[in-house]
């Protein structure tokens, strides 16, 4: 390509509140020769979860560590195989002040607000440790709860304020957002964002369906655009909790049809863990390689 790498990304501003210059990423790309990804024979699809700023160290809100470093990684990657990628796919973390993994919806006896990364129980809302701020939620937010444990699902975790809709938090961050907009308009493709977590009443890790959801809503739009590609590439933040729960859900609904399974591969090194989910995350990834097939690699190893 005429364009070099550090025309589109400047990995000085990775993970700077502004930083991103779309008209100059289409004027870069309009030198490039157009390689329209609707020729492409291998399609193949780049799942990027939750690349926004609130996921980014030294910015963030709940920042992850090693994100600045992944992110570099996989914009070099998206870079190297330019002509190969077919499209990319972009999970939106969407949120509310108002969500029943935030503080303003709980209190304790003295009418305080949990801390974050408080872990509220059912048995808690049964001994009065915490209580709904808004007696109206008061029965579905038990019934969240107890179904957690139910179905064996993460705790509920108070997390801090982040990701809240038309936040700078909530976009994606600068220097990738450079790199899929030089993507679009060389291969010719509108990027897919996928919005998730907007539901009040449940967490949504995965990018696919709620921890528990008494609609039982799946994303069946989404699994049906992944399973059009015959290589799927998943990275993103964080590997611990929403990368890992998408790669769960996905490969749960195609267990059947190893096919599919067999496609997808984790960009291990485009992504970090939770700090103290690390040993966890690791045995997690390599259960998945056993059971559906799919494969761990570093970008390094990977050419389209």
């Amino acid at each position: 390509m005429k364009t070099r790498y550090e025309q589109i990304v400047d990995v000085r501003k990775i993970a700077s509140e502004k930083g991103d210059d779309i008209p100059s990423m289409v004027s870069l790309a309009g030198q490039e020769q157009k390689l329209p990804a609707s020729s492409d024979k291998q399609r193949t699809l780049l799942l990027a979860i939750d690349l926004q700023n609130d996921f980014m160290e030294s910015i963030g809100s709940l920042p992850v560590a090693g994100s600045r470093a992944d992110l570099q990684r996989l914009t070099q990657w998206i870079y190297n195989n330019m002509g190969s990628l077919t499209q990319v796919m972009c999970s939106l973390d969407c949120h509310s002040l108002l969500q029943i993994f935030h503080a303003d919806w709980w209190v304790d006896k003295q009418g305080n607000q949990p801390k974050p990364f408080t872990v509220i129980r059912y048995r808690d809302l049964i001994n009065g440790t915490w209580a709904v701020a808004n007696a109206d939620t008061a029965e579905q937010s038990l019934a969240y709860l107890k179904n957690l444990e139910i179905e064996g699902k993460k705790e509920l975790c108070i997390w801090p304020y982040h990701c809240l809709e038309g936040s700078t938090g909530a976009q994606l961050e600068s220097q990738f957002t450079n790199m899929l907009y030089f993507h679009s308009a060389v291969r010719q493709v509108k990027p897919i964002l996928v919005y998730k977590g907007q539901d009040p009443y449940t967490e949504m890790y995965g990018i696919i369906k709620a921890e528990y959801d008494g609609n039982k809503f799946v994303n069946r739009a989404v699994l049906e655009a992944i399973a059009a590609y015959d290589a799927i590439y998943i990275a993103g933040q964080a590997s611990s909790h929403c990368v890992l729960a998408s790669a769960v859900q996905i490969l749960e609904y195609f267990a059947e049809d190893k096919a599919i399974t067999s496609r997808i591969t984790l960009l291990i090194d485009c992504m970090s863990p939770i700090a103290g989910f690390e040993e966890s995350t690791l045995q997690a990834f390599e259960s998945l390689r056993e059971k559906y097939g799919i494969q761990i690699k570093k970008s390094t190893e990977v050419i389209l």
